[in-house]
Order: C-alpha cells, then structure tokens, then sequence
C-alpha cells in the first residue's frame, strides 16, 4: 500500500455542510475506505487548508479515483500528494 497527503480546502458549500453536520467528516472517511483506501490520520488546520489527510490507498489510480469522486461533488478542492517513507527514501538514494 502506498501512502498519500490529501490537503484538502472545503467550498462555500463544503462549510455549509460541515457547520450543520460536522459528522460528515467521519462520514466522508468511511466512504474512503469503501473506495479502497483507508485514513490513517486527519487534522483540521488553519491556514490556505482545512484539513491534512494522511491516506493508505493501493495505487495511484486509486487514490485518483477517490479524490475525482469527491471532488466531483463540489464541497472540497484537493491537492493530493505521494508520500516516502524517509527511510525508504535514503534507501532509495544509497
């Protein structure tokens, strides 16, 4: 499984739905897991993002998927990352 950063900005729409039903969000993550890929952690954060995501998801055509069906619905935008492992990466550079 590989690992990915979803930084993910909620529309006008998005924050609608998340201030009358802030449940949503864990919603949200088990329609992710039906998808194929699993939330490994979430935080909501300040700044140009409203939430960092660390996702596991099989492939890169997996984790494409998910973030064009959810974006799709016009709630949130997403700026979705692949992530390494640091020792994986300086094993990769040695």
């Amino acid at each position: 499984m590989a690992t990915y950063i979803m930084l993910s900005t909620l529309t006008d729409e998005g924050r609608k739905t998340v201030k009358q039903k802030p449940d949503r969000i864990k919603q949200v993550n088990k329609e992710i897991e039906m998808m194929g890929a699993k939330v490994l952690a979430q935080y909501a954060v300040l700044g140009p993002y409203d939430f960092v995501n660390v996702v596991e998801a099989k492939d890169n055509q997996t984790i494409a998927k998910i973030s064009m069906e959810l974006g799709s619905r016009g709630t949130v935008h997403f700026l979705t990352m692949p992530a390494i492992a640091v020792d994986n990466f300086i094993g990769a550079l040695k």
